[in-house]
């Protein structure tokens, strides 16, 4: 008898992308479209963030959505009847544009939209004992050497520990941000001591916490006990924070062009960079 194979060390195979906000940065267009379906170069948004997920080894994804994102679904999903429809008109060399991702992706949907913190709570019966990555569809990260969550993979592999994307940032624009205080251990990576959701004086420094995360599954216990933080909502920046009591968790600056969705700007430039302009 074939024993099973032992889990590859370091090795992370299941994602959580929460998609279940309102995107009020880009109303009034989010009121139908979600932000995550926001076109770039033929293709929406969210499926830059299914392909990096794939790039870096991810295997399973569950996605957290509301009532309203049934759009997203929908594109993850076969057109039996467009296939027919082109074949029979002889296009059939535009099906390539239909391959869907082979990553496996699940579907739970956040019946009151209650914070970060509050979506990913909702996974934890996928991720049960394995660590798992976060990716927030808001930021696109474009990197010409590993993808943004391949470059946290390498870091857990190497410090089997809890780790936090990093962007440096203006020091006036840290109060939109979660912001890490830290120590270098080695270039680029830091050991986080302390973070604090959206400072609105003497931010810790000026490293800014961007949509990636790798969290071992303790982030539950964290998570079920904490109380409504910033906004009246469940942070997941609370959790990290309490968690650092207890746990090691290392910071990891990402290197590549990071690009916000929810910023008309960002998006523009993003956009015109994908299309060739």
């Amino acid at each position: 008898m074939k024993s099973h194979p032992k889990k590859e060390k370091g090795r992370i195979r299941k994602a959580v992308i929460p998609a279940a906000g309102f995107g009020t940065r880009s109303l009034p267009l989010t009121k139908t479209v979600p932000k995550e379906m926001f076109p770039i170069s033929g293709k929406p948004a969210i499926h830059y963030i299914i392909e990096e997920a794939e790039k870096s080894g991810i295997e399973e994804i569950l996605m957290i959505v509301s009532r309203s994102r049934n759009l997203i679904i929908d594109y993850f999903d076969r057109s039996p009847e467009l296939e027919a429809y082109l074949v029979e008109k002889k296009k059939e060399h535009l099906l390539n544009k239909l391959v869907l991702p082979k990553v496996q992706i699940q579907y739970v949907r956040q019946l009151t939209v209650n914070g970060l913190g509050d979506a990913i709570r909702l996974a934890k019966s996928f991720v049960g004992e394995d660590p798992f990555a976060v990716l927030l569809p808001d930021d696109i990260i474009l990197s010409n050497q590993k993808p943004g969550l391949a470059q946290l993979v390498n870091v857990y592999s190497s410090y089997q520990s809890n780790v936090i994307a990093l962007h440096e940032v203006k020091w006036e624009e840290l109060k939109n941000y979660g912001v890490i205080g830290g120590k270098p251990i080695e270039s680029g990576v830091y050991r986080i001591t302390d973070i604090i959701e959206k400072p609105e004086t003497s931010p810790p420094s000026n490293l800014a916490v961007i949509g990636r995360y790798i969290l071992k599954p303790s982030i539950f216990y964290y998570l079920e006990r904490l109380a409504p933080g910033s906004g009246g909502e469940i942070q997941l920046t609370d959790a990290i924070k309490a968690m650092l009591q207890d746990e090691k968790c290392m910071g990891k600056i990402c290197s590549g062009e990071r690009y916000d969705i929810g910023k008309e700007r960002d998006y523009a430039i993003l956009v015109n960079r994908l299309c060739g302009g």
